[in-house]
């Protein structure tokens, strides 16, 4: 059975976590298919939309070179990895946007990373994180 997984990345340590976890799922099934995907948010001067727009999409430019690294590496190992850079309408809400891309391209499982803040932080989940989990319309994995 063809399974799609999403990988929520942003370069952390456990969004690569949850990107081997994912192609250690997808080496379990030879048929699952493996899309690594982030979202650059907008930033910059709120005062200056185009200016905030530019460094968004200098900043998706370079995650898509290590999208691209990631694709390499595991070229040889694994099926061919989808990797997508998506950058965000500026109004912080990734969550949504990988929810959405879930959607769009009939995900199965979601996976990713717990980011939580201060002291309780493995009480809380990350604002993505939370998001993702509360929305998806499918299995969210939760990476610590």
């Amino acid at each position: 059975m063809k399974e799609k997984i999403l990988v929520a990345y942003d370069g952390s340590q456990l969004s690569k976590k949850a990107i081997q976890e994912a192609l250690t799922k997808e080496s379990a099934n030879s048929e699952a298919e493996v899309h690594i995907v982030s979202v650059i948010e907008q930033t910059g001067p709120v005062t200056n939309a185009k200016m905030s727009e530019n460094i968004g999409t200098e900043l998706a430019e370079t995650l898509k070179e290590d999208l691209e690294l990631i694709k390499e590496e595991f070229k040889t190992v694994h099926h061919p990895i989808v990797t997508e850079a998506i950058v965000g309408s500026g109004d912080g809400n990734s969550g949504s946007m990988i929810c959405k891309y879930a959607d769009n391209n009939d995900i199965d499982l979601i996976i990713i990373g717990n980011r939580g803040l201060g002291n309780v932080k493995k009480f809380l989940l990350g604002s993505v994180s939370k998001t993702v989990v509360q929305h998806a319309k499918c299995p969210v994995l939760v990476i610590k």
